[in-house]
């Protein structure tokens, strides 16, 4: 016999929906119809007038032409492949340090931090290019070692260290995914390894970077993320220079959009970064899918 239950709260069939209906409505205008209105505006071109003309995919073949667009894409990849290495690099060893149960090692957790959550604000930006300029702190240090001062803003391999530093004294993000990850590896097996005759380096590259490799490849797809998005310290710190050394595709995009009114050329310059980097992922995440079946 088929029992009839009595909802005591009220909730109906499209409760659920109603529930999910904020994100839903969020999600779809401010993220989907812009996702839209941009890929269609990438076909389109503005006139003199204001008019605005469709012109299919002229705005990619114009990009790919060659001109600054090629220049900001290689700058982008180049800051990249120097950035993402290093943050890894450092936020794994320096979380590796922080992993140590010693007096006073969460104040040191909470400095390596902070860096973080400034990001290049407008205080950290004046700080940054007092260290870098001529006469400032970087210069100074390296006289008292007998370097000749250093021009980094002068110089195009000078002014992309500058920005690599910056982004990469904020690792501290980084550096607290790969210490959580840290804590979850069981201590049992480093004192086995440990009675086994295992030293401290050989443990690490025998035990920690296995375990941590599922961990290693998100740091490596936020970082690249972010290394390929990159805007605000290029457009601060350098404006681009010099000779467009730093001039990445988010200050291509933003100068094509609002200093030249170029919006088609803009939303398809941005439509070609999106592909780029879902392409780049997709490919990175079908090689660790077959890399790690092959090892299991």
């Amino acid at each position: 016999m088929k029992r009839n239950y009595r909802n005591p709260v009220g909730i109906g069939k499209y409760t659920g929906l109603l529930l999910t209906a904020p994100f839903i409505i969020g999600f779809s205008v401010f993220t989907l119809c812009p996702f839209i209105i941009s890929f269609v505006l990438g076909l389109t071109e503005t006139g003199l007038g204001g008019q605005t003309e469709f012109v299919g995919f002229d705005n990619y073949r114009e990009l790919f032409s060659g001109g600054e667009f090629v220049n900001s894409a290689l700058v982008t990849l180049r800051y990249a492949a120097v950035l993402v290495p290093l943050k890894l690099i450092v936020s794994l060893l320096t979380a590796v340090l922080l992993s140590l149960e010693i007096k006073g090692i969460g104040f040191f957790r909470t400095a390596f931090y902070i860096p973080s959550i400034l990001g290049a604000n407008l205080s950290v930006v004046i700080m940054w290019q007092y260290l870098f300029t001529s006469g400032g702190l970087v210069n100074r240090m390296l006289g008292i070692l007998g370097i000749s001062p250093i021009s980094w803003y002068g110089e195009p391999s000078g002014a992309l260290a500058v920005i690599v530093l910056l982004r990469l004294w904020e690792f501290g993000s980084t550096m607290i995914i790969f210490l959580n990850a840290l804590k979850d590896i069981p201590p049992d097996l480093y004192n086995a390894a440990k009675v086994d005759g295992c030293g401290g380096i050989s443990a690490f590259f025998r035990i920690t970077l296995p375990l941590l490799r599922s961990t290693i490849f998100i740091n490596l797809i936020l970082a690249l993320i972010a290394a390929i998005q990159e805007f605000n310290a290029p457009y601060i710190l350098t404006n681009g220079g010099p000779m467009k050394s730093t001039y990445t595709l988010g200050l291509f995009i933003y100068d094509e959009m609002f200093v030249y009114g170029n919006v088609g050329l803009a939303n398809a310059a941005s439509w070609l970064m999106f592909a780029a980097l879902a392409v780049l992922i997709a490919v990175m995440y079908a090689v660790s899918g077959r890399t790690g079946g092959e090892r299991k």
